[in-house]
């Protein structure tokens, strides 16, 4: 709640434009939305659609050309270290040293971070166990599958309990288990009232999870609202994924 008693918004995105130089056209151009707590948004989009600048943009890393990006009442170009304490981000890479342990990870992470102490050992321990690795947090992460590095990932972004996650194709290339593990863990996140930015090339998945989407092609949002009300408004599409090819077509993008 702000002081007027409102509810906050965690993310308000107004007329975000980048062009990168020597570019012919911008990479993303006056994106504008906004978030509640608890909401899970789908930033979908073909290769090319401006998705990895909105989010590099969003989460600190990458300088807008214009715009404004607010993030749990924080304007995030004015005052960016205060704003970095609300969020987390989950990059598609991994982004963990493969020779300290899972263990080892998020105590350093978790420094970065400001935690110390008591306290970050009790985060650590139930981020480990969230994510299903308390009985591997000692082993070397470089000796873990491609899924238990995933959820690792995952635990390093959500050890300082942010109020918005920001995950970008958090599930790519790994086994159904930990694919669902992670899927169970974000849905419960959202009904503690974390929001999250989610990006994926699974519309089975951003349609089952997500409880708004937005569609981007060529640095433009084409449509934006919850799934079930997009499909429906699209005649001849009856799920997300037939609405996206129909919206973004089929020709590929590679």
């Amino acid at each position: 709640m702000d002081q007027s008693g409102a509810r906050q918004s965690s993310l308000v995105v107004e007329n975000l434009t980048k062009t990168y130089a020597e570019a012919k056209s911008p990479a993303i151009s006056n994106l504008t939305f906004s978030m509640e707590p608890g909401e899970i948004f789908g930033l979908l989009g073909p290769n090319g659609a401006g998705k990895t600048t909105a989010i590099s943009i969003l989460s600190a890393v990458l300088g807008a050309d214009e715009g404004r990006v607010v993030i749990c009442g924080v304007d995030l170009f004015k005052k960016p270290r205060q704003a970095k304490r609300c969020f987390g981000l989950i990059p598609q890479d991994i982004a963990l040293y493969g020779r300290m342990s899972a263990r080892e990870n998020l105590a350093y992470f978790g420094r970065l971070q400001g935690l110390g102490g008591k306290h970050l050992r009790q985060r650590i321990d139930e981020s480990l166990e969230m994510v299903g690795l308390a009985g591997k947090s000692d082993q070397p992460v470089k000796t873990f599958s491609g899924g238990m590095k995933r959820r690792c990932n995952l635990a390093v972004g959500m050890l300082h309990q942010p109020r918005l996650l920001f995950l970008d194709e958090p599930t790519v290339g790994i086994d159904a288990q930990s694919r669902n593990l992670i899927l169970e863990k974000l849905s419960l996140l959202r009904e503690q009232g974390v929001s999250m930015i989610y990006t994926t090339h699974y519309m089975e998945e951003a349609e089952s999870l997500c409880t708004r989407v937005g569609i981007l092609d060529l640095g433009r949002m084409i449509v934006q609202g919850a799934p079930r009300d997009l499909i429906m408004a699209h005649p001849g599409c009856g799920t997300l994924g037939e609405l996206f090819l129909e919206l973004t077509g089929k020709h590929l993008r590679d």
